[in-house]
């Protein structure tokens, strides 16, 4: 097989080529391995990783369901927060220096811990530099737009409140000086 720099990157320890252990997994399933394909414990991995693999895939290929409604605008979301880096927030830290994290890393954060809440998809999210004086936690203000099921127990906004919060201190470390949730939409479950 001649090997071109696309594939060149998935060598196994063994030497053999990934691409190679593809092509070769129904001869070898059929009981026409090589010495090496028997023996090999790096090949014999790959091997499991790839059926594996190819059985979701076909499990994908397969699947007659419709994707989620909001599945489009989750995934433009997802492309508009990556094409329009801008602001970053500064992070404390111990060390002399300045560190800073863009405000989309900080509102995936975000919106990931708000998604954590049964009965909530989190939408958009906005995060600014607080107005504030800044601290020893940098303070942002954050505007969270939210989904939520027809379900929905009101009270369970304080849940998503405490995550967002907490994930915002625990995962970036930035101190929200302000988070408004805005409910925009009702879905059913």
């Amino acid at each position: 097989m001649a090997m071109n720099h696309a594939t060149q990157d998935y060598l196994l320890p063994c030497g053999r080529d990934v691409e190679q252990v593809w092509e070769r997994l129904d001869e070898v399933d059929a009981g026409r391995a090589d010495a090496h394909e028997l023996d090999c414990p790096h090949c014999r991995a790959t091997r499991e990783s790839l059926r594996v693999l190819r059985g979701l895939t076909r499990e994908l290929a397969e699947d007659d369901d419709e994707p989620s409604p909001d599945l489009v605008g989750r995934i433009m979301s997802a492309v508009r927060a990556e094409v329009r880096r801008r602001d970053l927030v500064p992070l404390a830290s111990p060390e002399p220096g300045e560190v800073q994290v863009s405000d989309q890393a900080v509102a995936a954060v975000l919106r990931f811990a708000a998604d954590t809440v049964d009965g909530v998809r989190a939408r958009h999210c906005r995060v600014r530099r607080s107005a504030e004086d800044p601290s020893d936690a940098p303070g942002v203000d954050v505007e969270l737009s939210l989904a939520i099921a027809h379900d929905f127990d009101g009270d369970s906004l304080s849940v998503v409140r405490e995550r967002v919060t907490a994930a915002a201190g625990a995962r970036v470390g930035v101190r929200l000086a302000r988070l408004d949730l805005v409910v925009e939409d009702i879905y059913d479950a």
